[in-house]
């Protein structure tokens, strides 16, 4: 009979505990939804890298064979195609989500 009341303190403690931890979780997870400025530097970045691994792989071709900086323009064009590419499939999947997202919101309604 003793062991009824403290499962029932601990019981109520628990969801007291539960209650607590429900009111401090945030409402909307940021994580889940980008905002337009987080996707904006995500494209940046993506394009500098490009540019980036372009540069380096031309200047190392370049400081190997000891030729002239035509390594180096070829790799950044190529590394600029792919910033690019990789931008605009970033774009491609964005769009996709919002659409999905609206067609989401517009069958709840």
């Amino acid at each position: 009979m003793a062991e009824d009341p403290k499962k029932a303190q601990l019981d109520a403690l628990e969801d007291r505990i539960n209650a607590a931890k429900k009111a401090q979780e945030p409402e909307a997870r940021m994580d889940e939804h980008y905002s337009q400025a987080q996707l904006a530097w995500r494209m940046v970045i993506e394009l500098v890298a490009g540019l980036g691994i372009g540069f380096g792989i031309g200047y190392g071709l370049d400081t190997l064979f000891g030729t002239l900086p035509i390594f180096m323009v070829l790799f950044i064009l190529l590394g600029l195609a792919a910033g690019v590419k990789v931008m605009l499939r970033t774009a491609q999947e964005v769009a996709e989500d919002q659409a999905a997202h609206a067609a989401r919101t517009k069958k709840e309604d």
